[in-house]
Formats: C-alpha cells, sequence, structure tokens
C-alpha cells in the first residue's frame, strides 16, 4: 500500500513539473514573440527619426527651380501679423508664463516691463532676456516682425 501512495505521489509530482515546464515555455514563447513585435515596431521609428530632414538641390536639377519658385511665392506673402507670429511662435511661453515670461493679457505682469519703455521690449524681444531667448526661437521673424508681436502682445495686455 505505501508503494502504491509513493507512486502516485511521483507521478503527481511529475505532473506538476511538467505543467511548470510547459507553463514556462509558453510564458519565454509569449516574451520572444512580444520584443519581436515590439523591436520592428521601434526599427521603424528609428527609421522615421534617422531620415533626411530634406534634401540638396543643385542648379539643373528639377527640384531647383521648385525652390526658387517657392522661395519667389513665399517673399511675396509679406510680413506676418503680430497675431499670426504670436499664435505660431509664443503661446507656449506667454500662455501659461513659463521661464517668468508675462502671461498673454496680464496687465500688472506687463505694467514693470512697460514701464522700462517700448524700446527696451523690442530689444528684449529680439536679442533675448532672462529665459527668453533671442526672438523667441521665431529665427524666421524679422526685426519688425517681432516688433509687431510685441505691439499685439503690449495692446492685449492693457
Amino acid at each position: 500500500m505505501r508503494s502504491l501512495f509513493w507512486l502516485r505521489s511521483v507521478e503527481k509530482k511529475r505532473y506538476q513539473v511538467k505543467r511548470v515546464y510547459l507553463n514556462v515555455v509558453s510564458s519565454v514563447i509569449l516574451a520572444g514573440a512580444i520584443v519581436a513585435h515590439a523591436s520592428e515596431k521601434t526599427d521603424q521609428e528609428i527609421a522615421e527619426r534617422l531620415k533626411p530632414a530634406g534634401e540638396v538641390c543643385v542648379e539643373g536639377d528639377p527640384c531647383a527651380t521648385a525652390v526658387v519658385a517657392t522661395a519667389a511665392s513665399g517673399a511675396s506673402s509679406g510680413a506676418r501679423s503680430g497675431e499670426d507670429i504670436y499664435k505660431a511662435s509664443c503661446t507656449t511661453c506667454h500662455d501659461a508664463g513659463v521661464g517668468g515670461a508675462p502671461k498673454f493679457g496680464d496687465a500688472d505682469a506687463w505694467k514693470p516691463r512697460l514701464d522700462k519703455g517700448i524700446d527696451t521690449l523690442y530689444a528684449n524681444a529680439i536679442n533675448g532676456v532672462n529665459a527668453m531667448p533671442a526672438k523667441g526661437l521665431c529665427m524666421d521673424c524679422s526685426d519688425e516682425e517681432m516688433q509687431a508681436v510685441v505691439d499685439y502682445m503690449v495692446d492685449k495686455s492693457q
């Protein structure tokens, strides 16, 4: 009788070992599939980030005439309005007051700056001040456009 009990005990342990083994194997296979899928997705994301930002056009290439046409049409569009530039480049900091930037429409925040004079505001907007980089990183903005942005912001903050 004792040997029968022992035999059942051994069979039960073998069954448990088989179950554990199957669980481990299936987990490894599943993990491998997940990693393979994630790796493929990651490879695609890396390739997207590493692709060239542009292309080189040499005079005489078909793309060179397209660049000249685009530049000519952009030049004819004229200066952008202060509001357009504000919405495109300034809202990130001036809507939330990031880095001590005076909030748009907050007369109390703008008063000490206005007390220094509009020319100082223009110079600070063009050259940068404190946490604000030059031109607020709007590097395609002309000095006149930056002055228009300052005028727009000051007008809306009084």
